[in-house]
């Protein structure tokens, strides 16, 4: 998950509620994404100071595809990983292990020294900021760039 969830991550008070995601039946389906290839990506979660850090802190992605992030938490707290209308239910195919939807569906909180996998389709391409916030660190998230590319 070198980066894919890593992608559009903006903190701002995530942790006012979790709820699992909605079926695909309230969703507006996606159109086809742009690729059949669903590349694995690992996004690692440490801890510096007592704050998250995510690595990648640069994430580059094919844009409009569908993409498999492996999330691997070594922090001793809950951390949420944000970004701007990438974990809306819509794009989020499959999350599964210490993942939890927020309510809000702008993030997911990993389960202190949790690991899972997300699926989901990538936004169009563009750059976008991406967030890691602390249960007890919510002033200072950590904060990377998710690239998004168009398919090659």
């Amino acid at each position: 998950m070198a980066g894919a969830l890593a992608g559009a991550l903006l903190a701002g008070g995530l942790f006012t509620a979790l709820a699992a995601p909605a079926s695909a039946e309230q969703s507006k389906p996606l159109p086809k994404p742009a690729t059949d290839v669903m590349p694995p990506v690992e996004l690692t979660i440490n801890e510096q100071d007592g704050k998250p850090v995510c690595a990648p802190a640069e994430l580059r992605l094919p844009a409009d595809t569908n993409v498999e992030i492996r999330v691997v938490s070594s922090a001793k707290t809950p951390v949420t990983i944000t970004a701007p209308g990438q974990f809306e239910n819509a794009r989020v195919l499959h999350a599964d292990g210490d993942l939890v939807h927020v309510a809000s569906e702008k993030g997911y909180l990993v389960k202190q020294n949790g690991k899972g996998t997300l699926r989901l389709r990538t936004l169009p391409a563009g750059e976008h900021d991406f967030a890691c916030t602390g249960t007890t660190k919510q002033n200072a998230p950590f904060v990377g760039k998710l690239i998004l590319t168009p398919p090659a």
